[in-house]
């Protein structure tokens, strides 16, 4: 079994690209010159959104310098010893809404201070895979296309983040606690 599902993931995206250009083939579509108009519209998608990048990368910078979020964990630690979160996971929790590559380096603060198989690890790990990073998707795409009105979005992305780092600790405490 394992076996077939290394081939399939082996093969799977260039069978997509080759599906992709046999049926621009057949219906006769100018693919090379779809594919660099394409490329043109993503560069300018990218040129406009770097000031929003900016701004996320800058927040994200001054909470962990001013040390607000270790602050925030060392007052909720009581809390959280009671629901089996460590309070070494809270700054994960908070920076996961804000961007995947400050989460990455919180996740490998936490990994190389507690090491690969404590139970703090292995739950940041876990709600790294069960958490979106809501204010960098809403910051990025939203700007891209130039909605300034997000409405039930920021919303629904907080709400489903919690509920990404609750099943997190539920499956931890299940299979480590």
């Amino acid at each position: 079994m394992t076996d077939i599902l290394n081939l399939i993931s082996l093969w799977a995206l260039p069978a997509l690209i080759l599906l992709v250009l046999t049926v621009g083939i057949i219906r006769k579509v100018p693919v090379y010159e779809e594919f660099t108009d394409g490329a043109k519209d993503g560069f300018k998608v990218a040129i406009n959104i770097i000031p929003y990048l900016v701004a996320i990368i800058v927040a994200i910078s001054m909470l962990r310098a001013s040390g607000a979020i270790e602050m925030l964990a060392n007052v909720l630690a009581p809390l959280l010893k009671s629901w089996h979160i460590p309070a070494d996971v809270l700054p994960l929790t908070i920076v996961r809404s804000l961007s995947g590559s400050a989460a990455l380096g919180v996740f490998s603060d936490i990994a190389n201070n507690l090491g690969p198989d404590s139970y703090a690890t292995k739950l940041a790990a876990i709600m790294v895979g069960s958490s979106e990073t809501t204010f960098y998707v809403l910051a990025v795409y939203f700007g891209a296309v130039k909605i300034s009105k997000i409405r039930y979005a920021l919303l629904v992305g907080l709400l489903a983040d919690l509920v990404g780092i609750i099943a997190a600790v539920w499956v931890c405490n299940l299979m480590f606690g």
